[in-house]
């Protein structure tokens, strides 16, 4: 069988004069995988990422932090460190997550319905969950 090319096999390899030869690299990216849709691998990842449903809470729960808000307004002066425990919206999909943050808070903002935090974050009044810390002690209590 291989006596049929025995006239072609010591040749040298031919030479175009008018196409150069490709590079290395540009052969291998001939071959390199294919992603036909692209942006999919990224959707899929996007869909099995998880987020929490925003609990709704009920008349007991949203009338202990009020109280716990106005009397957070009354005692801002003494620079307690509080614990806000909030939902977080998700930006990309419906959903979100729970957060805590710890800190001073520096400002309750009636108007604009926010707590805002001593380093400047503002939380959304209605996202938040939970508002714990020693400043509470005694509202705990009874």
């Amino acid at each position: 069988m291989t006596a049929r090319y025995d006239d072609i096999m010591n040749l040298p390899h031919p030479n175009s004069s008018k196409h150069p030869r490709m590079a290395a690299l540009g052969r291998a990216a001939q071959f390199a995988p294919f992603a036909a849709l692209t942006g999919y691998e990224g959707t899929i990842q996007e869909t099995a990422r998880l987020t929490d449903a925003k609990a709704e809470l009920d008349e007991d729960k949203i009338a202990a932090l009020d109280m716990k808000l106005r009397f957070l307004a009354d005692h801002l002066s003494e620079c307690s460190e509080v614990s806000v425990t909030y939902f977080k919206p998700d930006s990309r999909k419906q959903g979100g997550a729970y957060q805590t943050m710890t800190g001073t808070v520096k400002k309750i903002d009636a108007f604009e319905k926010t707590v805002l935090m001593a380093e400047g974050t503002p939380i959304p009044i209605a996202d938040i969950f939970e508002i714990s810390g020693s400043l509470f002690s005694s509202i705990d209590k009874e």
